[in-house]
């Protein structure tokens, strides 16, 4: 069946194509997006809902575990909706002003991201490194002022990204071959002089990845030399599978963001679709995964998790098996004439 076509032909609009080479597949493509969106709200979700309920983990890792949960339900519901749009009614059409909205959003979450982990980072350095004083250093409130500080910092960084773009005047031809809004794509649709938004770009991508990567590594060279100096080997593994979480959201983060950038700036040769893909993968696949992983590795929070699961269907088939009991005995009752309406409305109520 044909898709309606809603697509919007205004000059002030961008038509954003969806994945061009790929139109036909569009439908099937839309399927592990719409999945994979599912599986990291749930996921997220119910790990937010979970910290919030049991006291014993609102503890400052379980916090920033929280902050990542919020950047990684932000980050595809910027992007999914609008996607699935173009994939099942093709829904093409963009304004100006909501394509710059949508592209500060997606990069002012994606630092926010990078921040947590960061911060994430510095956490485990005081948990192997400074024991003693690890409640004093990182209290939740200290991780609140953290994340507060996070947020300023990619609203700053990020917001002069749109101001330019607002500035500059887009090319007659307006057809977007993407299923968002990303700024070093929409930089190539500019007909004016693009220097200062390239410059800014270019230098923005290094200032932030540098500053948090740089960060990272110390924190975990600082690490690694503190588990050393340990004599035992139990001590060793201990400390480092408080680590291994953290990694493994990092491999899933920084490895598909440089892949994607150097793509866009090396990969000439390589066919559009494959850019957009990664673009869209980046953006689906680490929100999709956190979760998992920190529900794999943290023993403490896979059975809170577990634990909340079984009461919530204990609780459902505890609740079902009284209201059948009640009818039971309420059926089934014998008692002198004139009485029993008084007694059902008695059982009923306990």
């Amino acid at each position: 069946m044909a898709p309606f076509n809603f697509t919007h032909s205004d000059t002030s609009t961008f038509i954003l194509m969806g994945i061009p080479g790929l139109e036909a597949a569009h439908i099937w493509i839309s399927i592990p997006f719409f999945t994979f969106y599912i599986i990291s709200l749930l996921g997220n979700v119910t790990l937010l809902c979970v910290v919030g309920k049991e006291q014993t983990l609102q503890k400052p890792m379980y916090l920033l575990l929280c902050m990542l949960a919020l950047t990684d339900i932000a980050t595809p519901t910027f992007v999914v909706p609008k996607a699935l749009g173009i994939f099942w009614f093709n829904l093409k059409g963009i304004t100006v002003a909501g394509c710059l909205t949508q592209m500060f959003f997606l990069h002012t979450i994606s630092v926010m991201h990078s921040s947590t982990l960061v911060t994430m980072a510095f956490d485990r350095y005081v948990a192997i490194c400074n024991p003693l004083r690890y409640a004093t250093i990182l209290s939740n409130a200290q991780i609140a002022k953290l994340g507060l500080v996070g947020f300023i910092r990619a609203v700053l960084f990020i917001l002069p990204l749109p101001l330019l773009l607002s500035q500059q005047t887009f090319c007659a031809n307006r057809i977007y071959p993407h299923t968002q809004c990303e700024y070093i794509a929409m930089v190539k649709m500019v007909c004016g002089d693009i220097r200062v938004s390239r410059i800014y770009g270019f230098v923005l991508m290094f200032v932030i990845n540098g500053f948090d990567l740089t960060f990272i590594a110390l924190s975990y060279g600082l690490i690694i030399r503190a588990v050393l100096r340990i004599s035992s080997h139990k001590a060793h593994q201990k400390a480092l599978n408080t680590c291994t979480a953290h990694i493994c959201v990092l491999l899933t983060y920084y490895t598909p963001t440089f892949f994607s950038i150097l793509t866009h700036y090396f990969g000439q040769g390589i066919a559009p679709y494959v850019h957009i893909i990664l673009a869209d993968l980046l953006l689906l696949i680490p929100p999709m995964l956190n979760p998992i992983i920190y529900g794999v590795k943290m023993k403490e929070l896979r059975d809170k998790v577990v634990k909340y699961t079984c009461r919530s269907s204990a609780d459902t088939k505890f609740t079902q098996s009284s209201a059948d009991t009640r009818d039971d005995i309420s059926s089934g009752l014998q008692c002198p004439s004139g009485n029993c309406q008084i007694v059902r409305e008695y059982v009923n109520q306990h």
